[in-house]
């Protein structure tokens, strides 16, 4: 463990996303961070979080918490993306190291501008795609490295499909599962999509705002097919209001030699079917349950926090750095801009902006 002390803070702002899932907790516990200070506009939403996480001191304006204090790491909590952009760069202009709720930004040119700020003054930011941090997920990362289902040929992906289901489905869920199918088998080369709404086929003008604010939405339903440059055949499927919606989060990975099925939101079902194709007749091939850790998701907070001390410490990319967060929203958008289009889509996608939105 490293030996200096790092001085950490979080920004949030309650009624308008508050602290995300937890990212100012994230430290408790971490004998190298000190954690000194809060910043949330909203007085009552301060003072609670200043209990929950022992902070010295608290500010109504980050700005001003940002120039008072000698930081070296910030988490930027909202759910909300509305305020991240700003958030993130003026925490770089700080000097300050940044772990940012997910998703970090609307659009792909926003997500290009802390890339850059962060390259521009050597510093790290990482996403809180918590799930990659996980155990299981690093288990799973071997097991793939090692040949465990042999050559790894295609991955098939399935939001949540509750309520949200489609496009809201996608980028506030599926975000998580585009992160790890690129974690696992690296990234795009070309994309299509089929995105409908009550059966027809969307145009621009079926645009809406999600339940909160991470940018334009439009679908019930999301099937989209991905192109791997490592040869791996990728798909995503959402739909609205599915029976056993709960259950349907998850991915399964199907290699030359077998199959690996990850349910949950912290990846917590893993199961192994070891065998080269699906034969449901034969009684002795059964899916094997893997007990690899019970690590709930959230926990890949402090994950996240320990693996972005040590990129900075190793000047190496985060586990989920901003790069990632940006490649797993052109794989969100790329379903529009190929839907709209009627084509396949290149990554990196041309059109940095939201292709909803013109």
């Amino acid at each position: 463990m490293s030996q200096k002390t790092y001085r950490a803070a979080a920004i949030g702002h309650t009624n308008a996303g508050n602290y995300g899932h937890g990212l100012h907790l994230a430290y408790k516990g971490l004998e190298n961070v000190e954690f000194i200070a809060v910043a949330d506009v909203d007085e009552d939403g301060r003072k609670k979080a200043v209990e929950e996480t022992g902070a010295l001191r608290s500010y109504a304006d980050y700005h001003e918490m940002l120039a008072s204090e000698d930081l070296d790491i910030v988490s930027v909590c909202p759910r909300w993306i509305t305020e991240h952009l700003e958030m993130v760069l003026a925490c770089l202009e700080a000097n300050c190291h940044v772990y940012c709720e997910k998703p970090m930004t609307a659009t792909l040119a926003d997500g290009d501008r802390i890339v850059e700020a962060a390259r521009q003054k050597g510093l790290k930011v990482a996403v809180a795609h918590q799930a990659v941090y996980l155990p299981t997920i690093q288990a799973v990362k071997k097991m793939l490295n090692d040949g465990k289902i042999g050559r790894v040929q295609a991955i098939q992906a399935h939001g949540k499909q509750d309520r949200r289901g489609g496009g809201e489905d996608m980028i506030t869920l599926g975000t998580h599962l585009f992160n790890m199918m690129r974690y696992f088998v690296g990234d795009i080369a070309w994309m299509h999509a089929h995105v409908t709404v009550g059966g027809r086929e969307i145009t621009a003008a079926d645009a809406r705002e999600a339940t909160e604010p991470v940018g334009p939405v439009a679908g019930d339903c999301v099937n989209s097919y991905f192109a791997f440059k490592s040869g791996v055949s990728g798909f995503f499927d959402s739909r609205k209001d599915q029976v056993g919606s709960s259950n349907r989060y998850g991915m399964e990975i199907i290699g030359s030699e077998g199959m690996l099925s990850l349910r949950g939101g912290g990846a917590n079902e893993l199961m192994i079917y070891p065998y080269p194709c699906w034969m449901p007749a034969d009684a002795s091939q059964n899916w094997e349950v893997m007990d690899i850790d019970d690590t709930p998701l959230l926990g890949g907070n402090q994950l996240a926090i320990i693996d972005l001390i040590d990129a900075i410490e190793n000047d190496r990319k985060p586990i989920s750095s901003a790069a990632d967060a940006v490649a797993a929203l052109e794989m969100i958008l790329g379903a529009y801009e190929s839907q709209l289009a009627g084509t396949r889509v290149s990554f990196p996608i041309e059109n940095r902006g939201h292709p909803l939105l013109g």
